[in-house]
């Protein structure tokens, strides 16, 4: 049975001048004290010259450079010999000399997910406001999360809003068991970034999974499920906010909480929260649970099936609601590492029970998309219905990211 799936003429590819301010430390201190004291020789006028070069090369790039710098002296300030009088230029190029730029996008920017955005106010008739979450990647192979935004049309014509030529990262403060991550309520959704912060996070938050959750009282927030690495050992997330300014972020827990790939339902089913999981590397499994942060039992979902999934299988997103029952993105992973995106149907009132799923890949990398940092590669972590449509955002080989658009029934139908 053919599927209707057209690419969209949309792709969003990094952007190197995207960087961060991020701290800078020498491996010792000594180093530290010498550096410090090397700046403090300088002249007043010495001094002046080298900062107004600074700020040449480096204020347009980015907001409040100076308070980071501050920021960073008072980090520091501790190596400091006796108690000397500092002019505010020698503390502020004291701090520059602990600070880098980091370029989010270095590597690869892939793996998006897409989701409605909170306010769908002033939009021409039939168009919708989306968010997208992506997996930004630099030097170190450090992710972070980052987010764009757009309109798609009831034409199926996309437009991205213009992204701000500065990032910034949260103010995060840690609570009992979880952090908060709050962004200023004036900062335009592509600036913020959620970079590493706890320990665990230290090499990379990866792949969110985002979902608009609805409880049975009405009540709503977006959750997004993410994997969290600190260079030995992966961990597993949950991240929710309501406006995309504040973001609370803690660990799941559970004795089945190993392992990548996490995707909740929208919604409560009997009583229990649901999600996808694949703990083994291979199958996949389905969890229910009375807490959305515990997860103790899972039961087997499908095995590989296909040639082009005998290596493993996964979710690709969090399960999409629908007349037929729940409509799951999938990938599959063949011969040569290449990654193929599939779909699969679960049961609407049992979702441990498999409708259907595809006997041919909904979408492999074509020969324009099959080069990149990591070939011969499509995934994406989530898409959205829109009018009698499936679309869904799909990183290509892990360099870039585009748009496709999959008739709903004649899905559906090859699902049946």
């Amino acid at each position: 049975m053919t599927i209707d799936i057209r690419r969209l003429d949309v792709t969003l590819k990094s952007d190197l001048k995207r960087v961060l301010l991020r701290p800078f430390n020498p491996t010792t201190e000594i180093r530290s004290q010498k550096i410090i004291q090397r700046v403090i020789s300088l002249s007043t006028r010495e001094a002046n010259e080298e900062y107004e070069q600074i700020l040449h090369e480096f204020d347009y790039r980015h907001r409040n450079v100076t308070s980071f710098f501050l920021k960073r002296y008072e980090d520091n300030q501790k190596f400091l010999k006796g108690n000397p009088v500092l002019s505010e230029t020698h503390k502020s190029l004291i701090g520059a000399y602990f600070t880098l730029e980091y370029s989010l996008e270095a590597a690869s920017l892939f793996n998006p997910s897409l989701i409605w955005h909170p306010d769908q106010s002033n939009l021409s008739t039939g168009s919708r406001r989306f968010i997208m979450s992506l997996r930004a990647t630099g030097e170190g192979h450090i992710s972070s999360i980052e987010f764009r935004s757009g309109v798609i049309s009831p034409q199926y014509t996309i437009t991205l809003d213009k992204v701000s030529p500065h990032v910034m990262t949260a103010v995060n403060q840690l609570q009992d068991g979880f952090y908060n991550a709050q962004f200023p309520k004036e900062s335009p959704l592509s600036e913020r970034v959620l970079f590493p912060f706890l320990p665990e996070e230290s090499n990379g938050m990866e792949d969110a999974r985002f979902i608009y959750f609805t409880d049975q009282s009405g009540k709503s927030a977006y959750y997004a499920t993410y994997t969290a690495y600190d260079g030995k050992q992966i961990y597993s997330m949950l991240l929710q906010t309501s406006d995309f300014l504040k973001f609370s972020i803690k660990k799941l827990e559970g004795k089945e909480i190993w392992n990548k790939g996490l995707a909740l339902f929208p919604r409560k089913i009997d009583g229990n929260f649901v999600m996808l999981s694949r703990q083994d590397n291979e199958n996949n499994y389905i969890m229910f649970s009375d807490r959305i942060d515990r997860w103790n039992e899972k039961i087997p979902l499908m095995e590989p099936q296909f040639s082009w999934e005998f290596f493993q299988i996964g979710n690709c997103g969090c399960p999409l609601e629908t007349s037929a029952g729940w409509l799951v993105l999938a990938h599959g992973v063949g011969a040569m590492r290449k990654y193929v995106i599939s779909a699969f149907l679960l049961d609407k009132d049992d979702p441990t029970r498999v409708l259907g799923r595809l006997k041919h890949p909904l979408l492999m990398a074509n020969s324009q998309e099959r080069e990149g940092y990591v070939p011969n590669v499509v995934y994406t972590c989530g898409g959205q219905l829109f009018n009698d449509s499936l679309v869904f955002p799909y990183a290509m080989s892990d360099y870039a990211c585009g748009f496709a658009r999959v008739d709903l029934n004649s899905l559906l139908n090859a699902l049946a």
